[in-house]
């Protein structure tokens, strides 16, 4: 299946949750599971596992963990309803300042819009179908960006960390932040770097 049929599946997938008119959040939530699921099979990484409503760490608990399946955590991500068509009042709250400052590999999305953080900061945001189609017209927005998407899709699940950082005392985990910003520039080193801090 390619990028656009994955994408339009997914558009359709979060609609027909919508059309239903009783959808929580969370109902939302298998559409985007298995849209991350299929990209990362398609793009060779059968090892990602996606954990939703995962145990949480002490900073909070995102709505979704994905991680190799063993012992390394590719990231976290924030998801809210279609219903919340504005994200930067969610990026401005006090729950995604936490865990801007605690995950380095954070997704916010309201699963139209993707916003990537790396290190608390915002670098990629790309909307893939327009909410007020899908909230008022109940129905599959038109498919947008899907380049853009499927690139941030990638970046979000090229990155990696030790399994045990969603537990990390805060000391050790502004020591790895510290040390890392200052000697490694990608996230292969700065995996290497994590491990030393551990001392692993």
């Amino acid at each position: 299946m390619n990028k656009q049929a994955l994408f339009n599946q997914y558009l359709k997938n979060l609609a027909d949750v919508a059309l239903r008119g009783d959808a929580r959040e969370e109902s939302f939530y298998a559409a985007l599971e298995h849209l991350l699921q299929q990209v990362a099979e398609v793009t060779g990484r059968n090892h990602v596992h996606i954990t939703t409503l995962p145990k949480p760490p002490e900073a909070g608990n995102p709505d979704f963990r994905v991680w190799n399946g063993t012992d390394r955590i590719i990231g976290y991500i924030e998801a809210k309803r279609p219903g919340e068509e504005y994200l930067d009042q969610t990026e401005e709250s006090e729950q995604l300042g936490r865990y801007r400052a605690t995950f380095p590999n954070l997704i916010l999305t309201n699963l139209l819009e993707f916003r990537l953080y790396r290190d608390g900061a915002r670098v990629d945001s790309v909307l893939v179908g327009r909410p007020v189609v899908l909230n008022r017209l109940h129905t599959a927005p038109p498919l947008e960006n899907t380049d853009r998407a499927w690139a941030l899709m990638e970046r979000f699940l090229d990155f990696s960390l030790l399994k045990t950082f969603g537990i990390l005392p805060e000391s050790a985990y502004n020591q790895y932040k510290d040390y890392s910003h200052s000697v490694a520039h990608t996230s292969h080193e700065r995996v290497a770097v994590y491990d030393l801090v551990l001392g692993d």
